[in-house]
């Protein structure tokens, strides 16, 4: 697992055919824009389990994570943390916690982030500083840890929530797919390519225990992720979950290659718009 585990809890699922999904990026897709989409404030819950296991290594794995999003007018302000107990076959156990936060203007140009892990209690990664693009799309990252670095990224870089909403709208225009470019400061290594398939949009009102969703669309969605290098022909992670018409999502599958997580979304709180 070369990037962050957060990154990957940022959304969920399994892709497979991780050599086609490759070669297909050689022929970038159109990225459509995603102002339409109307991405809402809430506060969610979800239980994490494993679900399987590639090698054997990991015998057990439990924990939660949570994620808020708050409308803060000109942007959006997201808080997650992430509580993952993890044992080996050899006995081996791993508390981990991390804490991600960003705030992502909503014209999809600026975001700041701030991302701290932690093993055993013992901090194992922090990246923090801000990143921005320009009216032409091309971007700049400016980071103040682990090390004051600056990298360009590439036109067309999608921040997390720009990210989001692009699926959402590809979903609801009925495309098979996108591949955006994915900056979302979880990591040191810059931006990650990302192959979105998507697996049918349903407009009307969703099966859900909870009401405010339930009357949304909703479709499933396949996300791989990948090194941004020309050598790279399988995923870092894979992610795969159920979007719904306003950014939320259920039905969890995080694939980090030698285990399997499911989350089930087991508490939802509906947000307030901001005060501007």
């Amino acid at each position: 697992m070369n990037r962050s585990i957060v990154a990957a809890a940022l959304l969920a699922g399994s892709l497979s055919g991780g050599l086609a999904v490759r070669q297909a990026q050689a022929a970038p897709a159109s990225v459509p824009s995603p102002a339409k989409v109307a991405l809402a404030p809430h506060t969610a819950r979800y239980d994490l389990s494993l679900a399987s296991t590639a090698d054997g290594g990991t015998v057990a794995a439990s924990g939660t994570m949570s994620f808020q999003v708050t409308d803060a007018c000109q942007a959006w302000a997201s808080q997650q943390q992430l509580h993952l107990l993890l044992v080996t076959r050899e006995g081996q156990s791993s508390d981990m916690v991390s804490t991600y936060a960003t705030l992502e203007s909503k014209d999809g140009r600026h975001l700041t982030f701030d991302m701290q892990e932690r093993d055993n209690g013992a901090l194992t990664q922090q990246v923090r500083g801000e990143a921005s693009l320009d009216a032409a799309g091309d971007g700049t990252v400016r980071y103040t840890l682990p090390a004051k670095t600056t990298m360009r990224l590439p036109r067309g870089t999608l921040f997390p929530m720009a990210h989001t909403a692009a699926i959402i709208q590809a979903a609801q225009d009925g495309r098979k797919s996108i591949d955006p470019v994915l900056f979302d400061g979880t990591s040191a290594d810059g931006p990650t390519d990302s192959y979105v398939t998507i697996l049918g949009w349903h407009p009307a009102p969703s099966q859900s225990d909870h009401p405010s969703l339930a009357e949304l669309g909703s479709g499933r969605m396949h996300v791989a992720f990948f090194a941004r290098k020309p050598t790279t022909i399988t995923a870092d992670y894979e992610i795969g979950m159920r979007y719904f018409a306003n950014g939320v999502s259920d039905q969890l599958a995080m694939d980090f290659g030698s285990f399997t997580l499911n989350g089930v979304l087991s508490g939802f709180t509906p947000g307030k718009p901001g005060r501007c």
